[in-house]
């Protein structure tokens, strides 16, 4: 039985279905390992010394929330594309498409001349044109006036 949660993770790793994620995201989340669940620092988990270190699939390794940091900071184009494209599917209320791809990558061209803001990734995200309506949502009510505020008083 697995103790650690890097353990548990490997099991994930191993599994055909599971790798192409897991190898991408686990490095991530092992950084952020000496936090528990509510934000506390902590040196052990489950009985285990927590291990921050972390290697990236193309090799690049790194440690704790500083090495975290270092390497979004190194990689501000790839996590601001996909942090947009995560708030903008919340945003909406619905999964990204690939109609939505532009407005995505004019929220990161757009975030990169303004230095990176988080003000210029939210108002990209509620300036975008899957934001504003342009694409319909694929679920919900079918009838206009069933959604929420829109009904008509009878």
């Amino acid at each position: 039985q697995p103790k650690s949660l890097r353990e548990r993770m490997e099991i994930h790793r191993k599994s055909p279905a599971c790798a192409a994620c897991h190898q991408r995201m686990d490095p991530l989340g092992f950084t952020l390992e000496n936090f528990d669940a509510v934000g506390k620092w902590r040196t052990e988990a489950d009985g285990a010394p927590v291990d921050p270190d972390a290697a990236m699939p193309d090799g690049t390794r790194f440690a704790g929330i500083d090495g975290l940091r270092s390497y979004l900071s190194e990689n501000k184009e790839d996590f601001v594309r996909t942090l947009s494209g995560k708030l903008l599917a919340y945003a909406i209320g619905r999964g990204i498409e690939y109609y939505d791809q532009p407005a995505i990558r004019k929220i990161a061209r757009d975030a990169a001349s303004d230095q990176y803001r988080w003000s210029s990734v939210i108002l990209g995200v509620v300036n975008s044109t899957p934001f504003s309506g342009a694409h319909q949502r694929t679920s919900g009510p079918a009838d206009p006036e069933s959604r929420v505020g829109m009904r008509s008083e009878r």
